[in-house]
Parts: C-alpha cells; structure tokens; sequence
C-alpha cells in the first residue's frame, strides 16, 4: 500500500509523455523560444534552476513587485495569497505569526533565506511577526515533503526568500509612513554594482501601538547582500541580517497583563561561494552561524517568572551540480549543522519540588543527498533522490522524492506529481519541557497530482493540484503530561490558483485551498480521535486586483475568506470560532520618476475578528506615506 503513490506518480508521468509525444512534434520552434524567454525560473524545486512552468513540484513565486503594488510590509502578509498555506497571526502586528502549510505544523516547514535555514528557537518553527519585506527579491513556495533536498523541518514544505543583487548604477529609494494606531514606519533601499562589486541593503522601523494597552511594537531591521565578482565564473558574497524588536504582551482579552514585553534580538552572518567551473560542473557553498535571544520580562504568568532564552547555530551546506550529459543533471551535497539551546528561569518556584533553574539542548547533524534530475525526451522532467540525516540523539533518518512534469506544447499545458518521505526532528522545547530525549523525529509521507493550465498566449494562467499527507510519529502528551512520540495525522485537499493579465496594466490573482486536517490517533491526550486539527480551515479564498492608470496611479484590492475553523479545548471536543474575512486597498501615484506618495487602508469594512480565538485582529486602519529614489 505504502508504494501504491510511487507507482501512480510514474504511471500518470510517463504515461502523459508518451500519449501527448506525438501531438508536440507540430509545435511552433518560434514560439517556443520565446516562451522559455518570459517563463520565470525558479530554484527551490529542485536546488538548480528550471523554468517555472515546468516545476515538478507545486510551487507559488512572489516577486518583489507584487510586495510594492501591495505595499506589503512583512513576509507573513504575503503569504496571505498562497493556496495551500494558512497564515495564522496571534493578534496584531509583532504577536506571533505562524504558517500552516497543508494543515501541517508550523514547525514542519522549513524556511529559508538565500539558501540558509533561518527556523529558530526552542520550538523549531519560524516566528514570521518580525520579517520584513526588505530587500527581497522574490519568495518562492514549494508545497509537499522536501526533506530530501532541505533536511530537518522540511516535511510539509519549504518557503525561500531570495534577497536581492545589485546590478547596474546605484540607487537608493528612502520612504516613509504615518497612519493609525500611532503608526510611524521609515525605511530604505539601495542596489547597485561598482565595477566587480555588487550590493543591496534594506533597513526598516517601525513603532505602533496598535488598540490595546500594553501592545505596543517596536522593529528595527537591517540586511544587506554583498558580493564580488573577479570574473564570470566566480562570485564570493556573503548576507548580513539583523533585527531587534520590543513587543508588548497583552495575553489574551480574558487575561490582559499590562507591562509584561517580550524582547527578541536577531543576527546571521552566512559567507557564500558561487564557482562555476563550466557549463556542466557547478559549486555552491554556505557557511552561517545565526543567534538569537529572547527577554520575557516581567513574564507575568504567575509560575516562572522573567525568562531569558539564547539559541545559536552553525551550519555548513555544500552543493555539487554536474551535467554529464545534456539530458542529465546529478546535484549531491553535503550539509552539517550545531544547534545550542537554552532557557535561562532563574526565579522558578520550587513549590513542586526542586526545578532545575537553566535549560538546554545541543544538536547535531550531518546529512549527504543525491538527486538525478532527467530530461529523457523534450518537455519531461524526472526527479528522484535520496538522503540520509545522522543526528547526534536519534540516530539516522533516511527519506527519498520522485517528481515529475510534463509540459504539452500543443495546447500549452503541463501536469505534475511528486510522492516524498519528509521527516521533522524533536524540537528542544519537546525535548526539555517533556523531560524526554528520547523522543523520535516526526515523519511523512505526501504526494500530490496537478495541471497548470496557460491560455490566451499566457495571459491566463489557473492550476489546480490535490495533495495527500499521512503523518506519524506525532510528538504529543500523555496523561502525566510527558512529551512522547504518541499521535498520527492525515491531511488531505485541493489547492487552485489563478492569474490573468489581460491587458498589459490590469493584474487579477485568486487563489482557494480546500482541507480536511484529521487526528488519527487515540493515545495524545490533547485531542480526541477523528478530531479536526485546530486553527486549520476547511475553506481559504484570495482574489486581488491591481491596475495601472495613466502610468501614474496604481490601485490594487484585495480580499480573503476564511472559515471552518476549531480550537483546541484540551482533553475535549474542539470548539468552533468564528469566520472571518478582510478588504485592503491600496494606491500609489508617480508623481515624477524620484517621488511617489502612498496610501491604503487595512481591513476596510471594520471587520471584528480574531485568527486566534481571545486574540483580536485590529480594525480598520489608514495609512499614508511618500517614496523617493535617487
């Protein structure tokens, strides 16, 4: 049973090729070279690049345009319009934001930045409150295991963000912005290249108070991608990011705590060397060590007191292209990583017995991976590969994908399916908390099938794709509140996506997600059996609208839907919380090439909602700014 989705993988694969081969050799030559001229590339599919048109695996690209029409200040709210994924916000901005992708955990999607695994703290996931757009070049989404190419935490998917590189003669565009809730936020930009030298660097801040006390925010972020070039064939750069941000904590409106904030202070340093020695043998490599530390003070909570928690790590990840033959690409690697972790309690009560007052967990990991790209006929693309994970508590993890498309020239059409083992390692919190290290890594198996459809000589483009997780293993609790590998999962939906450019000035996107997220499990107390997972919605919509006035005045709308929703209520049956829905607009006008000034407003209709339940979003808020590049 378990390799019944291999074998429909590659029955509807080839398949597909070879009943459509016949039907692309009256294909237009001209036509398709300009195609693969404007199709977009990607990399995160497959660690090389492809056209996007021709991905394996199901994959969403966010441009940087797209954040600027949208004037999109965080990561987070981007990703707001990619099916598949449930952005989930506790609050108001600077509270904890998670991603949900596929109704898995937030802890099961590996985000990367230029290639380099930024998921931080004791949980494992990535707090996306204090990633801002800046600087970013694109962000690409790939749905479905990729642990087999990105490691530990890559079970559900993986998120990249990809900076920008300078090009051409320098330039910097300084904005600001004022609006509701006491809002003040300035930031610039800069790219550009000097003779070998190339450069880009993004620095924000922010200060809201947002609508209730002791909720302000306070963000200072700064990054920059620097590089040089000695000739074609080599670039050494490296990224710097940094982040310090202040939030005030008060809990939930049940439970409001007036002073208690919370500090996080963030930095990576990550060289990179990019070594082409030809065109059939490449060299990438990433050296980074990021830290993190965290302040909860006074920590208001009654038990433990003020908390501290530091994390650190240190990776290392080689990767090796070679193309011995043009319908052949072999990509292998290597990948090393050091994890520190720890919680500093120094006033714990000792009321139920001694309680240690310091907290910690170290990892480590070696990891090799091969994957055989193979392009046997024009248009069909294979994937398959295989890892192999050694960690210094649990022992090796093996996991393998097999991927595939194949693009029909004739009526411009491309279908796909991937099946993949991914694996997610015990978290420190897990481990610490739950006094268990012991604890085995979470694991999956996905597979997915899909079709993107492009019409109207490409200014239509809708795909559709239904993915399938069956996860086990599941970290949960016990009756005596221990932490152990008890639970098993399935999720299970559909994921469309839309976007059309009839005219060269009008953009329209929509996006729906359909899941069913079950428990399948009786052993984890948290949750009865057959349980809806909470916080994951059974129907997500997104439409927006954008368009072009006079090459002046841009305004663009957006829309999203969310329902079906429950929350966890420990031990008993889940409860349901109430759909929600939001509109921004947003509109810029040129004023002359150096000056632009902005506004929007958020949630236009004043809708009362929370993402989590207790947790309200805020209500309509207005804002208004001016850009100016030199």
């Amino acid at each position: 049973m378990r390799n019944r989705p291999i074998c429909f993988v590659l029955f509807s694969l080839f398949s597909a090729a070879s009943t459509m081969r016949a039907q692309d050799a009256v294909r237009s030559t001209t036509n398709d070279q300009d195609e693969a001229e404007a199709a977009p590339v990607i990399v995160s599919a497959t660690r090389t690049e492809i056209p996007l048109d021709q991905s394996p695996a199901s994959v969403s690209v966010i441009t940087a345009e797209d954040i600027e029409q949208k004037q999109t200040q965080r990561v987070s709210n981007a990703l707001r319009e990619i099916p598949g994924l449930s952005v989930v916000q506790t609050g108001t901005a600077g509270q904890l934001t998670s991603v949900f992708t596929r109704g898995l955990r937030s802890e099961h999607t590996q985000v990367l930045l230029d290639g380099v695994p930024i998921n931080q703290g004791l949980q494992g996931a990535f707090n996306f409150a204090d990633l801002t757009t800046d600087d970013i070049d694109r962000i690409e989404v790939v749905r479905g295991p990729q642990s087999t190419l990105y490691g530990p935490r890559a079970l559900a998917g993986v998120i990249q963000i990809f900076t920008k590189q300078g090009e051409g003669t320098p330039g910097i565009a300084l904005n600001g912005e004022g609006g509701s809730y006491d809002t003040f936020r300035e930031w610039l930009e800069s790219d550009g290249k000097i003779d070998q030298f190339d450069y880009s660097i993004g620095a924000s801040r922010i200060d809201t108070d947002n609508a209730r006390p002791n909720n302000e925010y306070r963000n200072t972020a700064a990054i920059a991608n620097v590089g040089w070039s000695p000739n074609e064939q080599l670039r050494i750069s490296s990224l710097f990011t940094y982040s310090l941000s202040d939030t005030g904590n008060p809990n939930t409106i049940f439970d409001p705590k007036p002073i208690d904030n919370f500090l996080t202070e963030r930095w990576l340093i990550a060289p990179h060397i990019d070594f082409r020695l030809s065109d059939w043998w490449e060299h990438k490599f990433i050296f980074s060590y990021d830290h993190e530390r965290q302040l909860n003070d006074p920590n208001q909570d009654g038990f433990v007191g003020p908390t501290r928690a530091l994390f650190e790590r240190t990776t290392i990840d080689y990767q090796n292209d070679l193309r011995p033959a043009s319908w052949l690409t072999l990509t292998s690697g290597f990948f090393y990583s050091r994890v520190n972790a720890g919680q500093e309690r120094p006033f714990v009560l000792q009321i139920f017995g001694p309680q240690p007052t310091f907290v910690s967990d170290h990892t480590e990991e070696i990891a090799g991976f091969l994957q055989a790209t193979l392009t046997p006929i024009e248009n069909l693309i294979f994937v398959a590969g295989g890892r192999f994970d050694h960690f210094n508590q649990f022992g090796d993890i093996w996991t393998y994908r097999f991927a595939g498309s194949y693009k029909i020239d004739k009526t411009n059409t491309t279908l796909h399916s991937s099946v993949a083992t991914g694996f997610s390692p015990p978290s420190s919190q897990d481990k610490i908390f739950g006094n268990n290290f012991g604890l085995q890594p979470e694991k999956n198996l996905g597979w997915d099938a899909g079709i993107e459809q492009r019409l109207w000589e490409n200014k239509v483009t809708v795909g559709a794709t239904y993915f399938h997780n069956n996860l086990s293993n599941v970290i949960g609790f016990n009756g005596l509140f221990q932490t152990l590998n008890l639970g098993a999962a399935e999720t299970q939906g559909l994921e469309t996506e839309l976007r059309a450019q009839p005219i060269i000035d009008l953009i329209f996107t929509a996006s729906y997600t359909y899941l069913e997220a079950e428990k399948t499990s009786s052993s984890d107390i948290s949750q009865l059996q057959g349980a809806r997972l909470p916080r994951r919605p059974r129907n997500e919509v997104y439409v927006s609208a954008s368009y072009l006035w006079w090459r002046k005045l841009r305004t663009t709308a957006e829309a999203k839907f969310v329902n079906a929703r429950e929350e966890l209520n420990f031990g008993g049956p889940n409860f349901n919380i109430e759909d929600y829905s939001f509109v921004n607009i947003a509109a810029e006008y040129e004023i002359n090439p150096h000056l632009s000034i902005f506004g929007r407003i958020d949630n236009l209709t004043n809708e009362h909602y929370a993402e989590v339940f207790g947790f309200p979003a805020l209500g309509r808020a207005a804002y208004g700014g001016v850009k100016l590049r030199f």
